[in-house]
C-alpha cells in the first residue's frame, strides 16, 4: 500500500509537485477537468446554496499524449509517479452517456485517449458513468471545530430539479435547446448504454495496459435529476465486474461513497472487493450518516474506523495506491493545503504501521445483514 494524492486545477503544477513531495507521497491521480466554479458559483461557494456548479467545457480539447506525458515527466521531477487519470471531460462523452447519435465517434476518441494513456505510462482511469454526476452538496461549517465540510440534505424539489438541457455531470457541453424536454433515464437504459461502453473500451484499455477503474454514485440516491443512478448498492459492483471480465475492468473503490449506501457493511464489502482483486485504487474517506442526508468528515471523525479498512488491506495484500479525497477545509490561509497535509499524515502512520495495528475485529464476525440477494451484505460476508 502506498499513500498518493490528488492534484487537479492550479494544484496540478509544479508548486503542487513540490507540495506533494514535501508530504512525502509517492503516487499522484491527476485531474485534467477545470471543475473550480464559473461565474455563478458564488450562491454554492458562499451562499450555502446547492451544487457544486461547474465549468463549461464546449472548448476543451482531447487530452492527448502530449499533455499526458507532459505531466507525467513534470511530476517525475519531484520524484512521483502519476497512479491514475481521473474523470473523463464531458465533452468526450456526452452522447455515450446520453446514447446520443455522435456515440460511435466519442467512443473512438476515448479508445485514442486509452491508448495515450497507456503510451504515456498512465496504468489507470477513474470514471464515473453518471448523467447527473456530483449534485446535491451544501457547503456548511459543520466538521470537527467548524472546519467547512459538504453536507447531503435535499428538498424533493432540489433533489429532482431536471438536469438542465445541454449538461452532463454539472457541465455544460453544448448550448442549450430551446424548450428541449428535460432528461429522464431508466436504470435498464443506463445499464445498457454503460454495458457497450464496457465492451467496447475495455479490450482496447487491456492492449494498452490500463485499467479502467469505476467510481461508485456520489451521491447514492436511487434517482437524481430525473436520471437514474449505476452503483448506488455495494452489490452493483459485482453486476459491473461481470459484464467484462477482465483486470482492465476494475474499481475506483471510494470508502465514503459506499458508506453512505443504505446498510452497506463497508468492512465486509471492503474485504469482498479486495479479495476479488478488483480495486485500482482507493479514495480514502470518511463520514457521518448515510442518504438520504449525510456529510463528509474528517479522516479520523466519521463512522468508519479507518484503522481496520487498512487492516482489512493489509490482511487482503492490496497492492496500491489510497488518497485522500472530499477533505474538510480548515479554517486558515490554506484551507486545501492544511487539510490534506493532516489528512496525509494520518494515512502515512497508519500504512506506515500496518503491520502492527494487530488483528482484524471485523473478520471475527458476521457482516450486517440487509436485503439485496446475490451480493448483498449477506452474500458478500
Amino acid at each position: 500500500m502506498r499513500v498518493g494524492l490528488t492534484l487537479s486545477g492550479d494544484n496540478l503544477s509544479e508548486d503542487g509537485a513540490r507540495f506533494a513531495a514535501q508530504l512525502g507521497v509517492s503516487d499522484v491521480v491527476v485531474h485534467f477537468n477545470d471543475y473550480s466554479a464559473g461565474p455563478d458559483g458564488a450562491p454554492y461557494l458562499r451562499e450555502g446554496a446547492v451544487g457544486p456548479i461547474l465549468r463549461d467545457c464546449r472548448s476543451v480539447a482531447p487530452w492527448d499524449h502530449a499533455r499526458m506525458a507532459d505531466a507525467v515527466a513534470m511530476l517525475a521531477r519531484h520524484g512521483l509517479r502519476v497512479a491514475a487519470l481521473e474523470n473523463f471531460s464531458p465533452a468526450f462523452w456526452s452522447d455515450i452517456l446520453l446514447g446520443g447519435p455522435a456515440r460511435d465517434a466519442q467512443m473512438d476518441g476515448l479508445k485514442r485517449l486509452v491508448r495515450d494513456a497507456g503510451r504515456a505510462g498512465i496504468p489507470v482511469i477513474g470514471y464515473n458513468f453518471s448523467i447527473a454526476g456530483v449534485w446535491g452538496w451544501k457547503k456548511r461549517p459543520v466538521a470537527r471545530g467548524g472546519a467547512t465540510t459538504v453536507v447531503l440534505d435535499l428538498t424533493d424539489e432540489e433533489r429532482d430539479s431536471p438536469l438542465p438541457d445541454g449538461m452532463v455531470w454539472n457541465m455544460r457541453y453544448r448550448d442549450p435547446v430551446p424548450g428541449a424536454t428535460p432528461v429522464t433515464v431508466g436504470e435498464a437504459e443506463l445499464w445498457e448504454r454503460f454495458a457497450w461502453f464496457l465492451k467496447e473500451l475495455v479490450p482496447v484499455a487491456e492492449e494498452a495496459g490500463v485499467r479502467l477503474a469505476a467510481h461508485p454514485d456520489d451521491p447514492p440516491l436511487e434517482r437524481l435529476r430525473g436520471t437514474a443512478r449505476l452503483v448506488n448498492r455495494p452489490e452493483k459492483y459485482d453486476r459491473l465486474l461481470g459484464l467484462v471480465e477482465s483486470p482492465a475492468n476494475a474499481l475506483e473503490f471510494c470508502i465514503g461513497s459506499l458508506q453512505e449506501m443504505p446498510d452497506c457493511d463497508i468492512y465486509a464489502t471492503t474485504r469482498h472487493y479486495a479479495r476479488k482483486k478488483a480495486l485500482a485504487y482507493v479514495h480514502f474517506r470518511n463520514v457521518k450518516g448515510r442518504v438520504p442526508r449525510y456529510q463528509e468528515a474528517f479522516v479520523d471523525d466519521g463512522d468508519v474506523d479507518m484503522t481496520e479498512i487498512v487492516r482489512i488491506l493489509r490482511d487482503e495484500a492490496f497492492e496500491g495506491v489510497l488518497v485522500p479525497d472530499h477533505v474538510p477545509d480548515l479554517t486558515c490561509a490554506a484551507p486545501w493545503h492544511a487539510g490534506h497535509a493532516y489528512t496525509v499524515g494520518y494515512m502515512k502512520a497508519l500504512i506506515t504501521h500496518a503491520d502492527t495495528l494487530g488483528p482484524s475485529w471485523s473478520a471475527a464476525r458476521p457482516a450486517a445483514v440487509h436485503d439485496g440477494g446475490p451480493g448483498s451484505a449477506r452474500a458478500i460476508a
